[in-house]
């Protein structure tokens, strides 16, 4: 049995298979990746001056096609592993860190859960990022991850509020009238609460020490971290 096929319960084939479909646009700045691409440089920044990721070992979990595995590879973390369930996602991915010459970063097809298995306290920093409301389980992935970090480090979540607003914004709005996400690329009923996820943090051994939001400003086109956590939100927690 491979790696992977005992840890299937707790990835959608259907979530797979759409963002395996698209796995070659991933590095397209154009493409329905361009939000990803767009935020990007500010997930990186609030993660870093938080969890200071130089020299650092990180786990980038769900990382579909690298952007912010490699961003952090670049950004002077130590070693980073990226992983998912997607091999077409991850062979853009090592493509593209190969084509790169990114030499501190490598990627592996696993379930975070059989990792957190294999590697228990392994990583200085884990990221998990846009990937809880596309899975059945998201506390199965959230205790993984207070797992595999060690004591002392750092993890991160982003997903996206369930209130009205954020249906509103991240599927009528991105999704249906303005085109910037492919339509069906999320399911509201998956969104998680940030009191659910911050529940869910405490339960799983780590402490919840800072939550930021990312809006979108449509006249001006451009991302911004703020205060506004009803749409999308980031979730910084230690394992204390």
């Amino acid at each position: 049995m491979s790696e992977t096929a005992a840890t299937q319960t707790n990835a959608d084939p259907a979530e797979l298979a759409k963002f395996g479909d698209a796995a070659h646009r991933w590095w397209d700045p154009e493409s329905e990746f361009k939000p990803l691409h767009q935020i990007n440089p500010l997930r990186l920044a609030w993660i870093d001056g938080l969890a200071g990721l130089r020299g650092q070992t990180v786990l980038d979990v769900g990382c579909g096609g690298g952007l912010l595995s490699e961003a952090m590879a670049r950004h002077g973390a130590a070693q980073v592993l990226g992983i998912d369930l997607s091999p077409k996602a991850l062979g853009v991915a090592e493509l593209h860190a190969m084509e790169a010459e990114v030499m501190n970063l490598r990627y592996r097809e696993v379930a975070v859960e059989t990792l957190a298995q294999e590697q228990p306290a392994s990583f200085d920093t884990v990221t998990c990022l846009e990937m809880l409301e596309h899975v059945p389980d998201p506390e199965s992935v959230v205790r993984a991850c207070a797992q595999l970090v060690k004591p002392g480090g750092w993890v991160f979540f982003s997903t996206l509020n369930r209130r009205p607003k954020a249906y509103a914004l991240a599927i009528l709005g991105a999704e249906y009238l303005l085109g910037m996400l492919a339509k069906g690329t999320h399911d509201y009923a998956r969104f998680i609460r940030p009191s659910e996820l911050a529940g869910a943090v405490r339960q799983a051994g780590l402490t919840p020490l800072r939550m930021s939001g990312l809006s979108y400003n449509p006249l001006t086109q451009r991302y911004a971290i703020g205060e506004d956590t009803d749409v999308n939100y980031l979730l910084a927690a230690r394992r204390l």
